[in-house]
């Protein structure tokens, strides 16, 4: 029988994306593995390969669509022996029904739900209308709301209130979530195209790897909603005056989890000053002995940020007990060191994120980094590549900023803000004396850190940074 090919989940958090290009048209021969089409996310675009054999009987989505529904049906695959004519007329005709449904289904959803959050693909919003018209669905959302979980507890989700037709998963997956009384539309899929499989079920269970709750959509959602209206803005604001510029995904997806962020975290901060004179002069030596490849250009250039991404990694590792993520099940103990970094790109910023920074050294953090940072701007990285971490860096320093607050990214735990180095008068036995120093501010999740473990993280980050050697112990 026919293969649907379906809109892939390229992200745990992806709800819609653009269809960017076809790679195969209709009637070509399509192998596992094939890379078939290009599709666009908030930030990158990726290449989605082909996970069955046969032929492309029928595109149903032309390229250049935008905010394709995760798991719509893109196009039709014609098996091997298959009448690929036949297979084609009989898509045009059963996806049509359920194109519009979705369609209703967005005019429903607010318009923050058009980002890619995990807030926005809660229960509620899978609607339980599986196979079902959109006149069918309209009443869920009310129903959804008669029937409450509890804050923060997937257990306490009861599988009949769950829309397990509209979740892509296993049946081992399907049977483990109901013996476990687990909702299966809270999980995050891992498997091709966002795909539930067991070990997500596993680590559900453990407490990770679950979306937020309806209640959290709909809060994350009415944070973001316009907060004037159109008669309300054209009173305020000459007409003319002004340009409205639509926002992207990007745009909703970095105000849907700021505004989580900040209303769901408990953040305090702590601030320090740390010497680096030590660290100028040893960047110095180990960029001047950079050896020269063959075009005369250094095998590496260090910055001050390989030296702080560096200092942090060690950092987390010689206080073990900050390097956590919290869960309503429990602490996440980390074993690594997974140091995201802000980046800045055309309209927003991503955190790509160094794995086991403790064990790298640091001419190959500078190049890593220098890769994420090309690729960043680009919209070419993937999704694993900035997608978890267990702490991340801000780093203004660059643009003259001497200190700031950076707001925590979940499910971090804490976030370090890093400012610009510069020359200060200090006071040293008495005396007055000129060194460059840098301050950065630690932000901690209160819930996971308190006071004295930070101000012992940041502690041993300013032993590290205004020790560098110690760095390579």
């Amino acid at each position: 029988m026919p293969i649907n090919i379906l809109m892939p989940a390229l992200s745990p958090t992806m709800e819609k994306g653009n269809l960017a290009k076809w790679l195969k048209k209709e009637g070509d021969k399509v192998k596992s593995g094939d890379v078939i089409a290009e599709i666009e996310t908030d930030k990158a675009t990726m290449e989605v390969e082909a996970s069955d054999e046969g032929t492309l009987a029928k595109i149903l989505v032309p390229e250049g669509t935008q905010d394709v529904a995760v798991n719509a049906v893109i196009a039709v695959l014609a098996g091997d022996g298959e009448d690929v004519e036949a297979a084609g007329a009989g898509a045009g005709k059963t996806e049509a029904p359920k194109a519009e449904a979705a369609k209703a289904e967005d005019v429903k959803k607010p318009a923050a739900s058009s980002s890619e959050t995990a807030a926005a693909r809660a229960p509620q919003d899978d609607g339980g209308a599986g196979g079902k018209g959109a006149a069918d669905a309209a009443p869920r959302p009310a129903e959804g709301a008669k029937a409450p979980v509890s804050k923060g507890d997937a257990m306490q989700a009861k599988p009949a209130q769950s829309s397990d037709a509209r979740v892509f998963s296993s049946p081992l997956a399907r049977r483990l979530a109901k013996d476990a009384g687990i909702d299966l539309a809270r999980v995050e899929g891992t498997g091709p195209h966002g795909r539930v499989i067991a070990r997500d079920v596993e680590q559900a269970k453990a407490g990770g790897g679950l979306k937020a709750p309806a209640a959290a959509a709909s809060s994350a959602a009415s944070a973001v909603a316009p907060s004037m209206s159109d008669q309300q803005i054209r009173a305020l604001y000459p007409e003319g005056s002004y340009e409205v510029v639509p926002h992207d995904g990007m745009r909703r997806t970095i105000a849907q989890r700021l505004t989580q962020s900040t209303q769901t975290i408990p953040h305090f901060y702590l601030t320090i000053d740390c010497n680096l004179d030590r660290l100028m002069a040893a960047r110095e030596d180990i960029n001047a002995a950079s050896p020269k490849d063959k075009d005369g250009k250094p095998a590496y250039k260090l910055s001050v940020n390989d030296f702080v991404i560096k200092a942090m990694a060690v950092a987390l590792q010689r206080i073990p007990d900050a390097n956590v993520s919290w869960t309503e099940a429990g602490m996440l103990k980390h074993r690594h060191s997974d140091i995201g970094v802000a980046v800045a790109m055309p309209g927003g910023l991503i955190t790509p994120i160094i794995r086991s920074a403790e064990t790298a050294s640091l001419s190959a953090i500078s190049k890593q980094m220098k890769d994420f940072a090309a690729r960043a701007r680009a919209r070419k990285l993937k999704p694993d590549e900035y997608q978890g971490g267990t702490t991340a860096i801000s780093n203004l320093g660059m643009y003259g900023i001497k200190d700031f607050t950076a707001v925590i990214n979940p499910p971090h735990a804490t976030i370090l803000a890093v400012g610009a180095g510069e020359q200060r008068p200090i006071v040293r036995d008495g005396k007055i004396e000129i060194a460059t120093m840098m301050s950065v501010t630690l932000s901690c999740d209160h819930r996971a850190v308190d006071g004295a473990l930070g101000a012992e993280l940041i502690g041993a980050f300013k032993t590290l940074i205004e020790n560098p050697v110690m760095m390579m112990v």
